[in-house]
């Protein structure tokens, strides 16, 4: 059994018996509760233009969530986020739980390698984190999300055409405060959380918080099994965060966070397969139970600091410098195949470093607002992936050496301006240039006794450098017809880096005249040949209201997003499982937003959105043929919605009855590229792979703010997530006829429920 009580618990139980309490211990920036309560929506503050700015004045597609909405809503990592935004797609990659998918709007990175950058930029604390391996992780005291849809390369640059996500985390307060919870729940499920706020040192101001999850797999395996369970939870989470005032104007705030994990991975379970002595195991529904022989684990060790320095200047005038280090050491293990035998089993094993440094000066001055700005971001990383398949037939087994590693140097200079020449009107121009030098090396070899000496078809020391570069500007125009009313028109574009493909191998066929220094030459002149940059060009209408003196807000949006040398990771499930890249061609997105929040009677808040996608094709190269009518639109489900309903039902003496009620819904959409028609029986076809349309509904019922004397307030709360137990497949792994047409999947978490205690003070 795990340890269920870390050692840091103590301090739970040192927070809760300690008089010194402070006089008025609400719940952290409770203001979406207290603004419902007085019949009007809350109204958020956001920096997405690197400035403070009301959510409904900022001139683009924006979600943003407060503390409250986080904390109700369960919302504690990237996973946890899918479809709470309009356009807002999240999966986790096939058989990891820290991998994360993003779409936004229909554009999307699907391949995990180190080499791969992501389509959307997701910050923390204004630090970029530069690859999806790892971006899963619990955020410790996190405040505020935003959604920024669109392309965001003026402000953000480079990997941000899809839009970007910005998790903000809570400044220390300077007073004593804190919380404590405790959560427990079916798979024995333990979470524990604290957060204490210390009394201002002089003129610093420091909090720390902790978390800690355990949790048993809701896969049990057999006695011969390599692990007891699958699907379960084994990580933990740290934060210090420190405020220092070095002068009057002068501000440093250190953040640092560490996540580890070290669980199983999730199940890969056996979907479909031709290979007659596996269909056994095989299954079109979600299995509880399973017999696995390979390894099965996931790891992830992260590190981040990070220290931004605030300079004010009395002419309104402000330097701001964000300097970020994160490292990452992640790991994992996977039984492909999901049976009990030695059919496929991969592993990877990475070590990526990253530094970032972002210097902006911004300020205002009459009718105009501007923000200027030197960003640098440099990264290293390497990946070792063996991978070995049919091990338990020595005629036909086949071990991998595949290892690459990539390195980044990107540097960019970036300005945007806006002005009010009439009262109503507002224009704002941005621009940004980003320079990247990218390398990459690469080693692959084979063998077919475990014995034997490697066979290396891109031999050791293999490499490619290229530079890639872009200037991505943006505009737009916003009417103010009132307080409550903007309409905006903006054009942006964004721009992701070109690279160079880290897992291409074309191994030897087995035909003894085959001409293998030809074969060698192949496979290093595909290694060495770099793919385009990807961008894209938006232009997109919008309206941002606010009604019924305050009590309802009804924002919508209309884009058209074009894309250029479409980046595309093709899945061959040949040889070492291998991927070729290119950049297929073009691509036209438009689609439709909706989101609204209404208070439907004081202290009862309902929240809606909505997402139309039309996605398509306008070319699309494959073997020099244009099948853009033949290939599908990955991770771009035609419509998505989520309803929260948020309602306070009964308020007394002894607290508050508060029910929330969330429900997501995710239409049907494909997972890779392949064909629709299946006119190519050589290859995979789209349906195999497709995630069928689901919802999940999340409910939780508390008593909130209850007065506990002495020891502050507390909340009692009872919840479950997938109340409605949903059973469909979320990701696939499809190896294509080549390789018996074995196909894995993920499935949806079955429905959890628990009980979670809060005391704060």
């Amino acid at each position: 059994m795990h340890n269920r009580l870390p050692l840091w618990g103590g301090l739970i139980a040192a927070a809760c018996s300690t008089n010194a309490f402070a006089q008025d211990p609400a719940s952290p920036d409770a203001t979406d509760a207290r603004a419902a309560s007085a019949g009007q929506i809350e109204e958020i503050v956001v920096t997405a233009q690197r400035r403070e700015e009301r959510l409904q004045d900022v001139p683009m597609a924006l979600s943003a969530f407060s503390s409250d909405q986080i904390e109700s809503r369960g919302l504690e990592n990237l996973s946890d986020l899918n479809a709470i935004a309009p356009g807002l797609q999240i999966s986790q990659t096939p058989s990891n739980t820290t991998i994360s998918q993003i779409s936004i709007r229909g554009v999307t990175q699907i391949n995990p390698a180190i080499y791969w950058d992501p389509a959307v930029g997701v910050y923390v604390d204004g630090v970029y984190i530069g690859k999806s391996q790892g971006s899963i992780f619990n955020v410790v005291d996190l405040e505020r999300i935003e959604v920024l849809r669109g392309p965001q390369g003026t402000l953000y640059g480079r990997n941000t055409l899809a839009g970007a996500i910005n998790l903000v985390t809570r400044a220390p307060s300077g007073s004593f405060s804190g919380s404590a919870s405790l959560e427990v729940g079916n798979y024995n499920a333990v979470v524990q959380r604290v957060s204490v706020d210390l009394p201002q040192i002089g003129n610093a101001r420091i909090s720390l918080a902790a978390r800690s999850e355990r949790r048993d797999g809701w896969v049990d395996t057999d006695r011969l099994s390599s692990r007891q369970d699958l699907n379960n939870r084994q990580n933990d989470g740290l934060r210090l965060a420190v405020d220092y005032d070095l002068s009057d104007s002068l501000l440093a705030e250190y953040r640092f966070d560490q996540s580890n994990v070290d669980q199983s991975n999730n199940f890969t379970q056996l979907y479909r397969i031709d290979i007659p002595f596996l269909q056994p195991f095989a299954s079109t529904e979600r299995q509880e139970q399973a017999s696995v022989n390979a390894p099965s684990f996931e790891q992830a060790r992260i590190l981040g600091h990070s220290l931004t320095l605030t300079q004010d200047f009395n002419n309104g005038y402000q330097l701001k410098s964000i300097t970020g280090y994160r490292k990452l050491e992640w790991n994992d293990s996977l039984d492909l195949d999901g049976s009990p035998l030695d059919v496929v089993v991969t592993q990877r094993f990475t070590d990526y470093d990253q530094l970032s440094q972002d210097l902006q000066f911004l300020g205002s001055f009459d009718t105009w607002n501007f923000v200027a700005g030197l960003y640098y971001f440099g990264d290293d990383g390497a990946t070792d992936n063996p991978q070995s398949f049919f091990a338990l037939d020595p005629m036909n087994a086949a071990y991998f050496d595949s290892r690459y590693a990539t390195k980044t140097d990107a540097w960019s200079v970036y300005g945007q301006v806006d002005v009010r020449p009439l009262d109503p009107l507002t224009l704002t121009a941005g621009l940004r240039y980003t320079h990247e030098e990218k390398q990459l090396e690469r080693a692959f070899g084979l063998r077919q006794n475990p014995l034997d000496p490697f066979f290396y078809i891109i031999p050791e020391g293999t490499s490619a450098e290229d530079t890639f570069s872009a200037t991505t500007p943006m505009f737009s125009a916003t009417w103010r017809f009132s307080d409550d009313v903007n309409v905006y028109a903006r054009y942006a574009e964004g721009f992701k880096s070109g690279g160079f493909n880290g897992e291409f191998s074309q191994p030897p066929s087995g035909d003894p005249v085959e001409d293998i220094p030809a074969l060698i030459a192949l496979n290093i002149a595909e290694t060495q040949t770099p793919f385009k940059p990807e961008q894209s060009q938006t232009f997109e209408l919008g309206i941002k209201t606010q009604l019924a003196d305050g009590r309802a807000q009804i924002n919508a949006a209309v884009f058209h997003n074009k894309i250029d040398d479409l980046q595309t990771s093709i899945f061959l499930g040949s040889g070492a499982a291998a991927t070729v890249i290119r950049n297929a061609g073009k691509a036209t997105i438009q689609g439709l937003e909706l989101e609204t929040a209404f208070v439907l009677f004081p202290g009862t808040t309902l929240r809606a959105n909505m997402a139309l996608l039309d996605p398509e094709y306008d070319e699309y190269i494959d073997g020099g043929v244009d099948v853009a009518d033949n290939r599908a639109f990955v991770h771009a489900p035609d419509y998505s919605y989520n309803v929260a309903l948020d309602s306070e039902l009964l308020r007394r003496s002894w607290g508050t009855l508060r029910a929330i009620v969330d429900y997501a819904y995710t239409d049907d959409f494909y997972t890779y590229t392949y064909q629709l028609d299946g006119s190519n029986p050589g290859a995979q076809v789209a349906d195999n792979s497709q995630v069928k349309g689901h919802g999940l509904l999340n409910l939780r019922l508390a008593i909130v703010d209850a007065p506990l004397g002495s020891l502050g307030v507390g909340e009692l709360a009872l919840w479950a997530r997938n109340a409605l137990d949903e059973d469909e497949a979320t990701n696939f792994i499809d190896f294509g006829p080549g390789f018996g047409n074995l196909t894995i999947a993920n499935f949806v978490e079955p429905r959890t429920f628990g009980i979670s205690g809060v005391i704060r003070w």
